[in-house]
């Protein structure tokens, strides 16, 4: 996919992630009926499984990150560019402003502002212990589950493939082992290239700054031209 906190896991990432303005909550898009087989003809083969979700080595969008429980409704942007990327919520006059980046191998998330959280002193930049970059965001991406196709409706209806990957701690074996739910990412890609992204909801502990552990964010553009990534002064230098 997103947001700003001690620990992050992005995915909904990269950025990052997060809805609502100009956009109505998704509904499930009926799948097409397929196609009778003629008795003296070929049958018709079933349709495949569409890519899976990747983020682009360069690219800029915009949108709106929208905190629901929390009645945040601010811009967005994230844009990427030669592998690094950055998300960044808000600004100085908006009551939440963070940013979010994959960085030379590096996790950062930087909150200058949220609802109920001091100012002063500054809150650090966080860098995420160990080593992270955008191979190893899409590798995980390549496990997420297919929901279906579906259309977001706005001032452009959106044609999308909804998409859902989670991380889980504790024990990865079948059956009644001790096991818990780490964060959970819904994302809607253009059912045409998975390399645009236009909507995200994730849910987690990677949201601990909201009650209700959730954000959006949709995306009014997304383009697959080199945008700007710029390390903030505060944070320390990427993983060697």
């Amino acid at each position: 996919m997103v947001s700003r906190r001690t620990r992050r896991m992005v995915v909904s990432a990269v950025a990052g992630g997060l809805f609502v303005l100009g956009v109505v909550a998704p509904g499930p898009a009926a799948a097409p009926l397929p196609r009778a087989a003629q008795a003296d003809g070929p049958t018709v083969p079933e349709p495949r499984e569409p890519r899976p979700p990747l983020l682009p080595a360069d690219f800029q969008g915009t949108g709106r990150y929208i905190v629901r429980d929390l009645g945040i409704d601010v811009p967005f942007t994230w844009q990427g560019r030669g592998g690094n990327s950055q998300m960044t919520a808000g600004g100085p006059e908006y009551p939440i402003w963070f940013t979010n980046l994959i960085y030379e191998n590096t996790l950062y998330t930087l909150t200058y502002r949220w609802p109920n959280i001091p100012l002063f002193p500054p809150r650090p930049c966080s860098k995420v212990p160990g080593f992270f970059n955008r191979q190893i965001f899409n590798d995980k991406l390549k496990t997420a589950r297919y929901v279906g196709p579906e259309i977001l409706q706005g001032d452009q209806d959106r044609h999308v493939d909804h998409w859902r990957v989670g991380v889980v701690g504790g024990s990865t074996v079948p059956g009644e082992f001790f096991r818990f739910p780490l964060a959970l990412g819904d994302i809607y890609v253009d059912q045409r290239d998975p390399t645009r992204w236009w909507q995200v909801l994730q849910f987690g502990l990677q949201n601990l700054f909201d009650p209700e552990l959730d954000e959006w964010f949709t995306m009014d553009t997304f383009d697959l031209r080199p945008g700007e990534v710029q390390l903030p002064d505060r944070c320390p230098p990427p993983t060697p």
